[in-house]
């Protein structure tokens, strides 16, 4: 594991227990000298992720679209920015330069980037771990529905998302993270 890509918010969110944890994470991050890939803005959670990990001497990418980077929501602090032209981009972008990803709490856009990764996860398109920083209790709704899922028969193990309160614990995880093999049905070029 040598980049970890950090989804989350663009608001603060109403609990300053949010920014202390993405300032957490920056440092632990930093700490065990990953890279960092994230969506490039200067605002909410991206920013204090970002300021944390520039200011740790931190490696960070920022990966945003040509329309917010527009309306000057780009980080000036960082000198790795690319720019690209759809959300679409994006994802695939910070996707492919990512060894895993960490959602911290975050919106709609959050959630949907978490959930393609997992998406491509479950069918074996990529074998990176994926993780929640579960920021108190942010995600518990959102591990109780993938616990129902399991039991309608949706999803088969809920447990392809790594969920933690903690980091640091979160990012030993990742770490130790043994991925299942790749399916046979799906070509290698793909893999």
């Amino acid at each position: 594991m040598r980049r970890v890509c950090v989804f989350c918010g663009s608001s603060p969110g109403r609990d300053a227990r949010y920014a202390a944890a993405a300032a957490d994470l920056a440092r632990g991050l930093v700490a065990r000298d990953l890279g960092v890939v994230f969506g490039g803005g200067s605002v909410g959670l991206m920013g204090v992720l970002a300021d944390h990990v520039l200011a740790g001497g931190g490696r960070l990418t920022g990966v945003i679209p040509h329309g917010l980077a527009a309306r000057e929501l780009a980080h000036r602090g960082v000198s790795d920015m690319r720019v690209v032209p759809t959300m679409h981009a994006r994802k695939a972008l910070m996707a492919e330069l990512a060894d895993a990803f960490v959602a911290l709490p975050g919106g709609i856009g959050t959630l949907e980037e978490l959930f393609e990764v997992v998406t491509w996860a479950q069918l074996g398109i990529h074998r990176k771990p994926v993780g929640v920083l579960n920021v108190a209790g942010y995600y518990d709704p959102l591990v109780a529905l993938l616990d129902h899922a399991v039991t309608e028969g949706f999803v088969s193990d809920a447990r392809i998302v790594l969920v933690d309160a903690e980091p640091e614990r979160l990012l030993d995880r990742l770490a130790s993270h043994d991925p299942p093999p790749r399916p046979a049905w799906l070509a290698p070029e793909e893999a």
